[in-house]
């Protein structure tokens, strides 16, 4: 791919990026808070939030596929799977996993799957009796109250600079069901199903440069048409994300082993439910087998620094890698993530 070739796509590729923020930020003009589906929006990869998810131009493999998944073609072994899990705040638990297989010259495919276990919660109504101390009844554990997503997914390197890659996926939340309460007659008329599933759609695209080890990845994530619950249409968490990387042993020490590296990797999102926000993080690696991370997120509600440590090895001919992350949250109890990832 010559350089003017190259020159064109990057031309495109930013264009389509700032055309889609733009016009997004006139069509979703203040509409903070107002997306719904939003467990898509959890970081699930130890790695990618020990560096404060400055992760989209960083992604590789299996995990990518949450991420950009156009780094699915950066895997330099057949089969790749990754099964990571994260206590996330208020008694919810992630529990996701994601496989890979590079067929060559035809491109990479995968699949996902990811579970939201929200706890033990309560269902309550409203009282008719006014005198009540309470002001409602409770009407014990719900059940079948949970979150999930389930897809496909597709990457291909155009070249050894460009990829390309996306997701179809099935997401779904299930909330339960709730009585209305008539005034008039005094009684409850029926109840309402809360649960609601989407088509959703990612797609994202990673470039390097030529420029050292500099690169960029951008994605579109949660990209669906609107869903309805009762009388209101709803959006998914749509999410424009531009992200650049590059490992500074480049500069440090231009003869470093491939083995050693020391990524510096800043992300700028934007989403249709908050204001914009950007996040930077690092990752030094050591000899191919021991990884630390830190990193940080801006314009968060509760969160901001995380830090992480992985260890790579190789066992029966297998690739194992293991991943921690720590996450400093506000109010909340703070959040551990933990993965396990196999290629071969």
């Amino acid at each position: 791919m010559n350089f003017k070739l190259n020159s064109k796509i990057i031309i495109t590729l930013f264009a389509v990026f700032l055309f889609g923020v733009n016009g997004f930020a006139q069509v979703g003009l203040n509409k903070l808070a107002q997306s719904t589906m939003n467990f898509q929006l959890v970081s699930l990869s130890p790695r990618a939030s020990g560096m404060g998810d400055a992760y989209y131009a960083v992604g590789t493999g299996a995990e990518s596929i949450f991420y950009n998944p156009a780094g699915l073609t950066e895997s330099d072994k057949t089969f790749n799977i990754v099964i990571e899990y994260t206590q996330w705040i208020a008694d919810i638990n992630y529990l996701a996993g994601a496989a890979s297989w590079n067929l060559g010259n035809y491109g990479t495919v995968g699949v996902s799957l990811l579970s939201v276990n929200y706890g033990t919660i309560n269902g309550t109504s409203l009282d008719p009796n006014t005198g009540s101390a309470l002001g409602y009844i409770d009407n014990g554990t719900l059940n079948n109250v949970n979150a999930y997503s389930f897809g496909l997914s597709y990457a291909k390197a155009i070249s050894n600079q460009f990829s390309i890659g996306g997701n179809i996926r099935i997401a779904g939340q299930n909330l339960g069901s709730n009585n209305f309460y008539n005034s008039t007659s005094g009684g409850y008329n029926g109840s309402i199903n809360n649960n609601a599933t989407a088509l959703v759609f990612d797609a994202g695209v990673k470039y390097y440069t030529g420029y050292k080890s500099f690169r960029f990845g951008m994605a579109i994530r949660n990209f669906s048409s609107d869903i309805k619950r009762e009388a209101i249409y709803e959006q998914l968490p749509l999410t424009f994300t531009l992200g650049t990387a590059i490992d500074l042993m480049d500069f440090i020490n231009p003869n470093h082993s491939s083995k050693d590296a020391l990524t510096l990797a800043v992300d700028f999102l934007h989403p249709n439910n908050y204001s914009e926000r950007f996040n930077i993080g690092m990752e030094y690696k050591l000899f191919g087998m021991l990884a630390l991370r830190a990193g940080y997120q801006t314009n968060q509600d509760i969160q901001s620094w995380s830090a992480g440590v992985g260890f790579n090895s190789s066992v029966a001919g297998k690739d194992v890698d293991v991943n921690y992350s720590f996450s400093k949250i506000d109010i909340f109890n703070n959040v551990n993530r933990l993965s396990v990832g196999f290629a071969f």
